[in-house]
């Protein structure tokens, strides 16, 4: 469009922006993605996850790796990366959520979204390259089935769907999904180490399927540029402003105009964002529901770890998570796996506390264990060979519980920082996840032969939970009053600025999100005209665009 650098500048390049992507340059759009995170080739990622430069985010310490931590005094936030955002770390789980998420009454009533959306779920389910089946079993799938079975739930017990090319290990082959238009492909070779990223070349990450197909459609790809302003401009669109990754700040900015802006940075980039944005003024009309409802998926991550490697049994070898089982109607587990070597997580790990005593007693609960068996508990608090001697259960609900985020000052910068929201209260321990852990201890125990103990973690144990599903806080809504953005994901106000990503999703799904963000994100890009043409989407209450 005249006078305009880019028609489209979209904000990250995980699920949500990813989709964009492809389908905004599809339609004949000018399309510029941003992300913070560097570009990664197969044979770039980490070993193990002991390969902190490549593993773990932390700019300032010069690591650019896929795993990124954030902290609010309510929740320890996993999230990911990179070129392909989350897709890179992520576990390949690809489930889709039941009514109850569905159900919850934050959805605008406009629109039947379970039915509208699985033509969409389809679409994203072929895209990403879903297996609906991990279809083996070793000692960790049988140890899960015997913990359903020890609960009383082993009718829920199933083999999870995943994005993963299994093909034949090691082998390499021409694209196998898009008619040769995608990116070769390696057959899996259930190494264990699809969260650290996937070398073999097996997973279908973001850049394997939506981002191969979109540069080859003209979009362009930013790497290491970090969006620091979007500003609306009164004549039309916004001047959004990028810095180098992890310079100074004010070094190595740029500023670009562009009709219509995609935010999709991933639930905390983008709150982070759009806080900062309307506490400058630069965008003048957000919603002051901004931050409400932000969700957890309501998780919990414990595990078992036995206090020597069982010898002929490995516990690393598949993907990531293959299994899952309800312990109650609201309440998911999953196991989780990483490869030989990756132990570097276990440093979270510690005694499992009962999560309703004060903080004083459940610091006494680790120091007593150790007190009164050191031997013990130092094989079980040991990294050596973690992977190789536990299993990670990942805990979610569909429980309606939420944080609101607002912005504070600390020591003269604005953050985020977090109260407890609309519903229950957000969880700092979940009973229903020590249960399966202490089952999934017995059976590893009994499947093993050595002795195996249920873990929580350390955050836990200060009354934070650790989530890997950072959710809303931007959430679709019937209006202004009671979200961010309107069903076809345009911000309040400012119309022409998009959020559609994991922060407009409004509701706990209780399983992993990213195939519901893909498929909300297909979605509202279909309902987008073709570049030049009339948009048909009606207009916004009371918008002027």
């Amino acid at each position: 469009m005249a006078g305009f650098d880019e028609d489209v500048v979209i904000i990250g390049s995980g699920f949500g922006g990813s989709v964009a992507a492809l389908r905004l340059s599809e339609k004949g759009y000018r399309v510029r993605v941003y992300e913070a995170g560097r570009r990664f080739a197969d044979e770039d990622f980490a070993r193990t996850s002991w390969d902190l430069r490549r593993y773990l985010w932390a700019p300032r310490l010069g690591c650019f790796g896929v795993q990124r931590i954030h902290r609010l005094p309510h929740v320890m936030i996993l999230a990911g990366a990179g070129v392909g955002g989350g897709s890179l770390n992520y576990a390949n789980t690809l489930y889709q959520p039941g009514p109850v998420f569905f159900a919850d009454r934050q959805w605008p009533g406009d629109v039947a979204w379970q039915e509208e959306l699985a033509p969409h779920y389809a679409t994203a389910s072929r895209m990403l390259g879903v297996v609906d089946r991990y279809p083996h079993t070793g000692p960790v799938e049988r140890i899960m089935a015997g913990a359903a079975s020890d609960l009383g739930v082993a009718d829920s017990f199933r083999h999870a769907p995943i994005g993963v090319f299994l093909g034949m290990p090691g082998v390499r082959v021409p694209d196998p999904y898009f008619d040769g238009q995608g990116p070769e492909r390696t057959g899996c070779t259930l190494c264990g180490n699809c969260m650290v990223g996937c070398r073999v070349g097996a997973k279908n990450t973001l850049v394997k399927n939506y981002l191969a197909l979109a540069e080859r459609h003209g979009a362009k790809i930013e790497a290491l540029r970090t969006v620091v302003e979007v500003r609306e401009d009164p004549a039309g669109g916004f001047f959004v402003t990028t810095a180098r990754t992890g310079v100074r700040r004010g070094r190595g900015r740029r500023t670009v105009r562009a009709e219509q802006v995609v935010v999709a940075a991933g639930t905390w980039g983008t709150q982070q964002l759009l806080h900062r944005m309307k506490s400058s003024g630069a965008l003048p009309r957000l919603s002051d529901a901004l931050g409400t409802l932000t969700r957890t998926n309501s998780e919990a991550l414990d595990g078992a770890v036995a206090t020597r490697v069982p010898t002929g049994v490995d516990l690393t070898q598949g993907v990531a998570i293959t299994t899952s089982f309800h312990v109650d109607e609201r309440t998911h587990v999953e196991n989780v796996r990483y490869g030989p070597g990756s132990n570097a997580m276990g440093a979270l790990a510690t005694v499992l506390v009962r999560g309703d005593r004060s903080l004083p007693r459940r610091l006494w609960s680790v120091v007593s264990r150790a007190l009164r068996a050191p031997v013990r508990e130092a094989r079980l608090g040991s990294l050596r060979r973690w992977s190789e001697r536990g299993i990670i259960a990942l805990v979610m609900q569909n429980a309606d519980n939420s944080l609101t985020l607002s912005l504070r000052r600390r020591f003269g910068r604005e953050v985020l920082t977090s109260r407890q929201g609309h519903g229950e209260p957000n969880p700092s321990h979940l009973p229903e996840a020590h249960r399966a852990a202490e089952a999934i201890a017995a059976r590893l125990s009994s499947e093993t032969g050595v002795n195996a103990e249920a873990r929580g973690s350390w955050p836990e144990v200060f009354g934070i939970p650790l989530t890997a599903h950072f959710l809303g806080g931007a959430v679709i809504s019937a209006d202004p009053e009671t979200g961010v953005v309107d069903s076809f994901h345009r911000v309040w106000g400012h119309p022409a600025l998009h959020v559609v990503d994991g922060a407009a999703v409004p509701a706990n799904p209780g399983v992993n999100p990213s195939l519901t963000i893909t498929a909300l994100a297909e979605r509202a890009l279909a309902l987008w005209p073709e570049c030049g043409t009339p948009d048909r989407r009606p207009r916004q209450a009371g918008s002027a665009q």
